[in-house]
């Protein structure tokens, strides 16, 4: 059984337990993290010297950093579900995910830092109006984007909509002034119609 380290509310972490939902993956959870067992233990660092979540362990295989692991459990689970064979469109899979972590990510992480972790030293207002305006911007790209690609951003259903849908579930969630993004909103509401979207898309989570 698939053994995964690592908090809930962690977006990371939810990104790995959607995948497991969608594809029917066994597998068992400890929490770790913030709040919880830290990650500087020796038997995390052991997993992962850099003392971040997740960790899977599958078998002998020791995996870290969140999309590497998605991308994997995808290919080797998935049967062709999630993470296309063709590599045109995986390549148009991995872009969006590759962009969430690239640029989405770090548009938010002042905004969030400050605003819902209430972490100390990110307290200058400066920053968190550029945060929150970058963030905005990159959103407003994904909305004109959405207007091409119909329900999921590849065609089918893919990892590309498990990590843009969680992005997409954070921002919506986070205590700023937010633009009005219609299809964003239309996007994130057939994201929830799924099960597992319903579940890691919740109030509960940021």
């Amino acid at each position: 059984m698939l053994r995964i380290l690592g908090r809930t509310s962690s977006i990371n972490v939810r990104k790995v337990l959607w995948v497991c939902e969608e594809l029917g993956i066994a597998h068992s959870r400890e929490d770790w993290g913030s709040g919880f067992r830290s990650t500087r233990e020796a038997e995390f660092l052991k997993l992962n010297p850099r003392a971040l979540i997740p960790v899977v362990v599958d078998g002998e295989t020791i995996l870290t950093e969140s999309n590497a692991i998605c991308r994997y459990l995808a290919t080797r689970y998935g049967n062709g579900a999630l993470f296309p064979d063709d590599p045109v469109k995986r390549a148009e899979v991995e872009a969006w995910m590759d962009w969430m972590i690239a640029d989405l990510n770090g548009s938010w992480r002042y905004a969030v830092q400050a605003l819902v972790r209430k972490r100390p030293g990110f307290d200058n207002p400066a920053e968190v109006q550029r945060s929150t305006s970058e963030w905005n911007g990159l959103m407003a790209v994904f909305d004109a984007q959405l207007e091409t690609t119909g329900e999921y951003l590849c065609g089918e259903f893919s990892l590309a909509d498990i990590v843009m849908g969680l992005a997409t579930h954070r921002w919506q969630q986070a205590p700023i002034a937010r633009v009005n993004l219609p299809r964003v909103t239309r996007y994130a509401e057939g994201l929830r119609r799924r099960s597992a979207g319903a579940r890691f898309m919740g109030p509960d989570f940021d």
